[in-house]
Protein backbone atom coordinates (compact mmCIF):
# COMPACT_ATOMS: atom_id res chain seq x y z
CA UNK A 1 0.00 0.00 0.00
CA UNK A 2 1.41 3.44 -1.13
CA UNK A 3 1.77 5.73 1.64
CA UNK A 4 -0.16 8.87 1.24
CA UNK A 5 2.64 10.79 3.16
CA UNK A 6 4.87 10.22 0.74
CA UNK A 7 2.33 11.83 -2.18
CA UNK A 8 0.86 14.98 -0.09
CA UNK A 9 3.97 16.66 0.92
CA UNK A 10 4.02 20.48 3.20
CA UNK A 11 4.86 22.67 0.95
CA UNK A 12 8.16 24.46 2.13
CA UNK A 13 7.10 27.34 4.34
CA UNK A 14 7.97 31.20 2.63
CA UNK A 15 10.44 33.21 3.73
CA UNK A 16 9.63 36.59 5.09
CA UNK A 17 11.06 39.44 2.54
CA UNK A 18 13.63 41.20 3.90
CA UNK A 19 12.92 44.34 5.17
CA UNK A 20 12.45 47.51 3.19
CA UNK A 21 15.52 49.38 3.43
CA UNK A 22 14.43 53.22 5.07
CA UNK A 23 15.64 54.64 1.46
CA UNK A 24 13.55 52.40 -0.61
CA UNK A 25 10.55 53.43 1.92
CA UNK A 26 11.58 57.48 1.64
CA UNK A 27 11.30 57.18 -2.20
CA UNK A 28 7.92 55.44 -2.30
CA UNK A 29 6.09 58.68 -0.14
CA UNK A 30 7.55 60.62 -1.95
CA UNK A 31 6.70 59.23 -5.43
CA UNK A 32 2.82 59.05 -4.07
CA UNK A 33 3.47 63.42 -4.21
CA UNK A 34 2.64 65.11 -7.41
CA UNK A 35 4.82 68.37 -8.71
CA UNK A 36 2.37 70.32 -7.11
CA UNK A 37 2.53 68.48 -3.93
CA UNK A 38 6.39 68.99 -4.34
CA UNK A 39 5.83 72.74 -5.82
CA UNK A 40 3.90 73.55 -2.13
CA UNK A 41 6.67 71.58 -0.43
CA UNK A 42 9.68 73.73 -1.88
CA UNK A 43 7.68 76.98 -0.82
CA UNK A 44 7.12 75.74 2.58
CA UNK A 45 10.99 75.36 3.05
CA UNK A 46 11.95 78.18 1.42
CA UNK A 47 9.54 80.15 3.99
CA UNK A 48 11.32 78.10 6.91
CA UNK A 49 14.81 79.38 5.60
CA UNK A 50 13.78 83.20 5.64
CA UNK A 51 12.51 82.61 8.69
CA UNK A 52 15.23 81.29 10.74
CA UNK A 53 17.03 83.96 8.85
CA UNK A 54 15.13 86.39 10.51
CA UNK A 55 15.31 84.48 13.99
CA UNK A 56 18.86 84.97 13.76
CA UNK A 57 19.30 88.12 12.81
CA UNK A 58 16.98 89.24 15.74
CA UNK A 59 18.95 88.08 18.28
CA UNK A 60 21.62 89.93 17.02
CA UNK A 61 19.92 92.72 16.30
CA UNK A 62 17.39 93.24 18.87
CA UNK A 63 18.99 92.13 22.14
CA UNK A 64 16.75 91.92 25.53
CA UNK A 65 19.68 94.35 26.79
CA UNK A 66 20.55 97.37 24.85
CA UNK A 67 24.43 97.59 24.91
CA UNK A 68 25.01 93.12 25.47
CA UNK A 69 28.31 92.46 23.34
CA UNK A 70 27.03 88.94 22.92
CA UNK A 71 23.86 87.45 21.16
CA UNK A 72 21.53 85.53 23.02
CA UNK A 73 21.59 81.46 22.27
CA UNK A 74 20.19 80.19 18.74
CA UNK A 75 16.85 78.88 19.80
CA UNK A 76 16.14 81.80 22.16
CA UNK A 77 13.97 83.61 19.84
CA UNK A 78 11.62 80.66 19.89
CA UNK A 79 11.46 80.47 23.59
CA UNK A 80 8.33 82.41 24.92
CA UNK A 81 5.26 82.05 26.09
CA UNK A 82 3.44 79.12 25.32
CA UNK A 83 6.40 77.27 24.30
CA UNK A 84 7.64 77.61 27.69
CA UNK A 85 4.09 76.08 29.16
CA UNK A 86 4.45 73.26 26.92
CA UNK A 87 7.85 72.60 27.89
CA UNK A 88 6.93 72.36 31.76
CA UNK A 89 3.90 70.11 31.05
CA UNK A 90 6.28 67.36 29.19
CA UNK A 91 9.23 67.67 31.48
CA UNK A 92 7.76 67.18 34.88
CA UNK A 93 3.70 66.85 33.99
CA UNK A 94 0.91 68.87 35.23
CA UNK A 95 0.79 68.66 38.85
CA UNK A 96 4.31 67.66 39.57
CA UNK A 97 5.26 67.21 43.12
CA UNK A 98 1.52 67.34 44.50
CA UNK A 99 1.19 70.97 43.48
CA UNK A 100 -1.84 72.40 41.30
CA UNK A 101 -4.58 75.02 41.39
CA UNK A 102 -4.11 75.02 45.27
CA UNK A 103 -0.69 76.09 45.14
CA UNK A 104 0.65 79.85 45.18
CA UNK A 105 1.83 81.15 41.70
CA UNK A 106 0.45 78.29 40.07
CA UNK A 107 0.60 78.56 36.33
CA UNK A 108 -2.53 77.46 35.44
CA UNK A 109 -0.61 74.86 33.12
CA UNK A 110 -3.78 72.65 32.52
CA UNK A 111 -5.51 74.93 30.46
CA UNK A 112 -3.25 73.40 27.86
CA UNK A 113 -4.44 69.93 26.43
CA UNK A 114 -2.05 67.06 26.59
CA UNK A 115 -1.65 66.13 23.20
CA UNK A 116 1.34 68.57 22.12
CA UNK A 117 3.07 67.73 25.46
CA UNK A 118 2.93 63.92 24.98
CA UNK A 119 4.39 63.98 21.90
CA UNK A 120 6.99 66.62 22.89
CA UNK A 121 8.37 64.60 25.69
CA UNK A 122 8.45 61.67 22.93
CA UNK A 123 10.69 63.35 20.24
CA UNK A 124 13.03 64.64 23.17
CA UNK A 125 13.48 61.11 23.88
CA UNK A 126 15.57 61.10 20.37
CA UNK A 127 16.38 65.24 20.45
CA UNK A 128 17.64 66.40 23.50
CA UNK A 129 17.17 69.49 23.25
CA UNK A 130 13.62 70.68 24.69
CA UNK A 131 13.37 73.71 22.02
CA UNK A 132 14.65 71.86 19.01
CA UNK A 133 12.41 69.27 19.73
CA UNK A 134 9.50 71.66 19.74
CA UNK A 135 10.60 73.22 16.23
CA UNK A 136 10.90 69.82 14.31
CA UNK A 137 7.41 68.70 15.34
CA UNK A 138 6.12 72.29 13.96
CA UNK A 139 8.52 72.02 11.03
CA UNK A 140 6.86 68.36 10.04
CA UNK A 141 3.56 68.86 11.28
CA UNK A 142 3.59 72.23 8.96
CA UNK A 143 4.81 70.63 5.85
CA UNK A 144 1.68 68.44 6.13
CA UNK A 145 -0.44 70.94 7.21
CA UNK A 146 0.26 73.46 4.40
CA UNK A 147 0.31 69.83 1.83
CA UNK A 148 -3.28 69.07 3.04
CA UNK A 149 -4.42 72.45 2.22
CA UNK A 150 -3.42 72.95 -1.09
CA UNK A 151 -5.18 69.41 -1.64
CA UNK A 152 -8.41 70.87 -0.33
CA UNK A 153 -7.69 74.51 -2.12
CA UNK A 154 -7.05 72.17 -5.70
CA UNK A 155 -10.47 70.18 -4.75
CA UNK A 156 -12.45 73.21 -3.97
CA UNK A 157 -11.17 75.92 -7.27
CA UNK A 158 -10.77 75.26 -10.75
CA UNK A 159 -6.85 76.11 -11.65
CA UNK A 160 -4.41 73.39 -10.69
CA UNK A 161 -2.34 76.86 -9.43
CA UNK A 162 -4.65 77.29 -6.93
CA UNK A 163 -3.28 74.92 -4.50
CA UNK A 164 -0.02 76.56 -4.27
CA UNK A 165 -1.06 79.96 -4.27
CA UNK A 166 -3.66 79.43 -0.78
CA UNK A 167 -0.55 78.09 0.59
CA UNK A 168 1.58 81.55 -0.46
CA UNK A 169 -1.36 83.14 1.52
CA UNK A 170 -1.58 80.52 4.28
CA UNK A 171 2.50 80.64 4.80
CA UNK A 172 2.89 84.91 4.15
CA UNK A 173 -0.16 85.50 6.99
CA UNK A 174 0.71 87.86 9.77
CA UNK A 175 0.75 85.55 11.99
CA UNK A 176 2.49 82.24 10.11
CA UNK A 177 5.42 82.87 12.61
CA UNK A 178 3.38 80.54 15.11
CA UNK A 179 3.80 77.78 12.39
CA UNK A 180 7.33 77.81 13.02
CA UNK A 181 7.20 78.07 16.97
CA UNK A 182 6.95 75.75 19.81
CA UNK A 183 2.92 76.13 19.66
CA UNK A 184 0.01 74.21 18.69
CA UNK A 185 -0.67 75.45 15.63
CA UNK A 186 1.49 73.24 13.18
CA UNK A 187 0.35 70.01 15.13
CA UNK A 188 -3.49 71.06 15.06
CA UNK A 189 -3.78 71.52 11.41
CA UNK A 190 -1.57 68.48 10.51
CA UNK A 191 -4.35 66.64 11.80
CA UNK A 192 -7.38 68.57 11.37
CA UNK A 193 -6.84 69.65 7.53
CA UNK A 194 -6.11 65.60 6.33
CA UNK A 195 -9.58 65.07 8.64
CA UNK A 196 -11.08 67.80 6.30
CA UNK A 197 -9.65 66.68 3.01
CA UNK A 198 -11.16 62.63 4.14
CA UNK A 199 -14.21 64.17 5.45
CA UNK A 200 -14.65 65.31 2.17
CA UNK A 201 -13.55 62.42 0.08
CA UNK A 202 -16.61 60.46 2.68
CA UNK A 203 -13.74 58.66 4.80
CA UNK A 204 -15.76 58.87 7.96
CA UNK A 205 -13.48 56.37 10.37
CA UNK A 206 -10.37 57.88 8.83
CA UNK A 207 -11.67 61.46 9.22
CA UNK A 208 -12.95 60.44 12.77
CA UNK A 209 -9.47 59.26 13.98
CA UNK A 210 -7.31 62.22 13.07
CA UNK A 211 -10.16 64.57 14.21
CA UNK A 212 -9.54 63.00 17.88
CA UNK A 213 -6.50 63.20 17.64
CA UNK A 214 -7.08 67.15 16.82
CA UNK A 215 -8.97 67.19 19.84
CA UNK A 216 -5.97 66.03 21.99
CA UNK A 217 -4.18 69.34 20.66
CA UNK A 218 -6.98 72.29 21.38
CA UNK A 219 -10.19 72.91 22.18
CA UNK A 220 -10.87 73.76 18.46
CA UNK A 221 -10.49 69.82 17.40
CA UNK A 222 -14.16 69.58 19.08
CA UNK A 223 -15.22 72.78 16.60
CA UNK A 224 -13.63 70.56 13.98
CA UNK A 225 -15.32 67.49 15.44
CA UNK A 226 -19.17 69.67 14.79
CA UNK A 227 -18.24 70.69 11.29
CA UNK A 228 -17.54 66.77 10.04
CA UNK A 229 -20.25 65.55 11.63
CA UNK A 230 -22.84 68.31 10.12
CA UNK A 231 -21.10 67.16 6.95
CA UNK A 232 -21.78 63.73 7.38
CA UNK A 233 -25.40 64.57 7.67
CA UNK A 234 -25.47 66.43 4.76
CA UNK A 235 -23.96 63.78 2.88
CA UNK A 236 -26.29 60.99 4.00
CA UNK A 237 -27.47 58.82 1.22
CA UNK A 238 -28.23 55.37 2.16
CA UNK A 239 -28.46 52.94 5.49
CA UNK A 240 -24.94 51.76 4.40
CA UNK A 241 -23.49 55.50 4.87
CA UNK A 242 -25.26 55.64 7.97
CA UNK A 243 -23.50 52.64 9.63
CA UNK A 244 -20.76 54.61 9.81
CA UNK A 245 -22.49 57.42 12.12
CA UNK A 246 -20.74 55.69 15.35
CA UNK A 247 -17.37 57.42 14.23
CA UNK A 248 -18.57 60.61 14.67
CA UNK A 249 -18.48 60.96 18.58
CA UNK A 250 -15.23 59.17 18.89
CA UNK A 251 -13.75 62.66 18.95
CA UNK A 252 -15.90 63.32 21.86
CA UNK A 253 -13.70 60.79 23.85
CA UNK A 254 -9.92 62.52 24.14
CA UNK A 255 -11.85 65.76 25.75
CA UNK A 256 -13.27 63.23 27.81
CA UNK A 257 -10.67 61.65 29.19
CA UNK A 258 -8.61 64.66 30.12
CA UNK A 259 -11.46 66.06 31.70
CA UNK A 260 -11.87 62.86 33.98
CA UNK A 261 -7.60 62.80 34.19
CA UNK A 262 -8.34 66.49 35.82
CA UNK A 263 -11.17 66.10 37.54
CA UNK A 264 -8.83 62.78 39.29
CA UNK A 265 -6.06 65.24 40.64
CA UNK A 266 -8.54 68.24 41.43
CA UNK A 267 -11.91 67.20 41.58
CA UNK A 268 -13.00 69.74 39.29
CA UNK A 269 -14.03 68.43 35.64
CA UNK A 270 -13.81 71.95 34.23
CA UNK A 271 -10.62 72.26 35.42
CA UNK A 272 -9.19 73.42 31.75
CA UNK A 273 -11.25 75.92 31.44
CA UNK A 274 -11.35 77.25 35.30
CA UNK A 275 -7.71 77.41 34.32
CA UNK A 276 -8.09 79.45 31.14
CA UNK A 277 -10.27 81.91 33.04
CA UNK A 278 -8.09 82.62 35.80
CA UNK A 279 -4.62 82.85 33.59
CA UNK A 280 -6.36 84.61 30.64
CA UNK A 281 -9.24 86.37 31.71
CA UNK A 282 -11.31 83.38 29.71
CA UNK A 283 -14.61 84.29 32.17
CA UNK A 284 -18.31 84.38 30.13
CA UNK A 285 -18.78 87.85 28.55
CA UNK A 286 -21.03 88.52 26.23
CA UNK A 287 -20.44 89.69 22.48
CA UNK A 288 -20.75 93.31 23.23
CA UNK A 289 -19.03 93.20 26.24
CA UNK A 290 -15.78 91.56 25.18
CA UNK A 291 -15.97 93.87 22.05
CA UNK A 292 -16.23 96.95 24.42
CA UNK A 293 -13.30 96.13 26.34
CA UNK A 294 -11.04 95.05 23.68
CA UNK A 295 -11.96 98.49 21.73
CA UNK A 296 -11.23 100.48 25.22
CA UNK A 297 -8.12 98.57 25.55
CA UNK A 298 -7.09 99.27 21.64
CA UNK A 299 -8.54 102.85 21.54
CA UNK A 300 -9.11 104.91 25.41
CA UNK A 301 -5.51 104.68 26.04
CA UNK A 302 -5.87 102.21 28.80
CA UNK A 303 -3.43 100.46 27.91
CA UNK A 304 0.30 101.13 26.90
CA UNK A 305 1.26 101.15 23.40
CA UNK A 306 2.03 97.97 22.30
CA UNK A 307 -0.99 96.73 23.89
CA UNK A 308 -3.41 98.72 22.68
CA UNK A 309 -1.49 97.48 19.11
CA UNK A 310 -2.45 94.03 19.81
CA UNK A 311 -6.05 94.63 20.89
CA UNK A 312 -6.44 96.95 17.51
CA UNK A 313 -5.31 93.15 16.21
CA UNK A 314 -7.55 91.46 17.61
CA UNK A 315 -10.61 93.48 16.78
CA UNK A 316 -9.59 93.12 12.93
CA UNK A 317 -9.28 89.62 13.44
CA UNK A 318 -12.38 89.52 14.61
CA UNK A 319 -14.24 91.15 11.58
CA UNK A 320 -12.73 89.22 9.40
CA UNK A 321 -13.78 86.30 11.20
CA UNK A 322 -17.61 87.44 10.85
CA UNK A 323 -17.24 88.30 7.83
CA UNK A 324 -15.72 85.02 7.08
CA UNK A 325 -18.95 83.42 8.72
CA UNK A 326 -21.34 85.78 6.61
CA UNK A 327 -19.58 84.67 3.56
CA UNK A 328 -20.04 80.84 4.17
CA UNK A 329 -23.81 81.14 5.17
CA UNK A 330 -24.10 83.18 2.24
CA UNK A 331 -22.78 79.97 -0.22
CA UNK A 332 -24.53 77.52 2.01
CA UNK A 333 -21.23 76.44 3.10
CA UNK A 334 -22.84 75.03 6.49
CA UNK A 335 -20.11 72.79 7.92
CA UNK A 336 -17.42 75.59 7.78
CA UNK A 337 -19.39 78.18 8.79
CA UNK A 338 -20.19 75.86 11.95
CA UNK A 339 -16.50 75.07 12.14
CA UNK A 340 -15.46 78.52 12.11
CA UNK A 341 -18.29 80.32 13.93
CA UNK A 342 -17.96 78.27 17.40
CA UNK A 343 -14.53 79.13 17.24
CA UNK A 344 -15.54 82.88 17.27
CA UNK A 345 -17.62 82.53 19.94
CA UNK A 346 -15.38 80.62 21.87
CA UNK A 347 -12.91 83.78 21.95
CA UNK A 348 -15.37 86.33 21.69
CA UNK A 349 -17.00 85.54 24.57
CA UNK A 350 -14.24 86.00 27.00
CA UNK A 351 -13.47 89.60 29.06
CA UNK A 352 -11.82 90.64 25.84
CA UNK A 353 -10.68 89.30 22.62
CA UNK A 354 -6.94 86.69 22.85
CA UNK A 355 -5.52 84.97 20.41
CA UNK A 356 -7.64 85.69 17.58
CA UNK A 357 -4.66 86.68 15.03
CA UNK A 358 -3.20 83.36 15.61
CA UNK A 359 -6.50 81.77 15.28
CA UNK A 360 -7.24 83.24 11.80
CA UNK A 361 -4.20 80.33 11.08
CA UNK A 362 -6.96 77.42 11.90
CA UNK A 363 -9.72 78.93 9.73
CA UNK A 364 -8.95 77.46 6.45
CA UNK A 365 -12.09 78.42 4.55
CA UNK A 366 -9.90 81.86 4.84
CA UNK A 367 -7.59 80.99 2.93
CA UNK A 368 -8.93 79.28 0.12
CA UNK A 369 -11.62 82.02 0.30
CA UNK A 370 -8.39 84.67 -0.72
CA UNK A 371 -7.57 82.33 -3.55
CA UNK A 372 -10.95 82.28 -5.09
CA UNK A 373 -10.98 86.09 -4.67
CA UNK A 374 -7.45 86.36 -6.43
CA UNK A 375 -9.13 84.07 -9.26
CA UNK A 376 -11.14 86.71 -10.45
CA UNK A 377 -9.12 89.76 -9.36
CA UNK A 378 -5.56 89.00 -10.66
CA UNK A 379 -4.78 92.20 -8.83
CA UNK A 380 -5.77 90.92 -5.24
CA UNK A 381 -2.86 88.99 -4.80
CA UNK A 382 0.04 91.62 -4.94
CA UNK A 383 -2.19 93.85 -2.93
CA UNK A 384 -2.65 90.82 -0.09
CA UNK A 385 1.32 90.14 -0.21
CA UNK A 386 1.95 94.19 0.11
CA UNK A 387 -0.06 94.13 2.70
CA UNK A 388 1.03 90.92 4.41
CA UNK A 389 4.65 91.04 3.87
CA UNK A 390 5.13 94.34 6.84
CA UNK A 391 2.37 93.15 8.81
CA UNK A 392 3.60 89.45 8.87
CA UNK A 393 7.57 90.87 9.24
CA UNK A 394 6.68 92.83 12.79
CA UNK A 395 4.80 90.01 13.73
CA UNK A 396 7.60 87.64 13.91
CA UNK A 397 9.97 90.21 15.37
CA UNK A 398 7.76 90.81 18.22
CA UNK A 399 7.30 87.61 18.65
CA UNK A 400 11.10 86.49 17.83
CA UNK A 401 12.42 89.62 19.92
CA UNK A 402 9.99 88.77 22.65
CA UNK A 403 7.65 91.82 22.84
CA UNK A 404 4.67 89.89 21.50
CA UNK A 405 2.60 90.21 24.73
CA UNK A 406 2.67 93.90 24.77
Amino acid sequence: MTDLSTLVRPEPRAEAPPPEPRAGRLRRVAARLTPADRSVLWLYLLTRISLWITAHLARWLFPAHPGTREAAPVLAPFQHWDANHYLHIARDGYFPAGTGPWTSGWDNREAFFPGYPFLLRAVHTVVPDWTAAGLLISFVAGAVAVLALARIARAYLPEDAAGRRTAVLFLLSPCAVFLAAGYTEALFLAFALPAWLAAMRHRWALAAVLTALATTVRVSGLFLAAAVALLFVLSARSGKHWRAAGWTLLPALPPAAYSWYLHAHTGDWMAWKHAQERGWYRTFHTPWEAWTNTWHGAFERTQSTGYAAMFQAELAAMLVGLALVAILLRRRRWPEAVYVALSLWALGTSYWYTSVPRATLLWWPLWIGLEAVSLRRPWFTTAYLCVAAPVTTIVALTFLTGRWAG
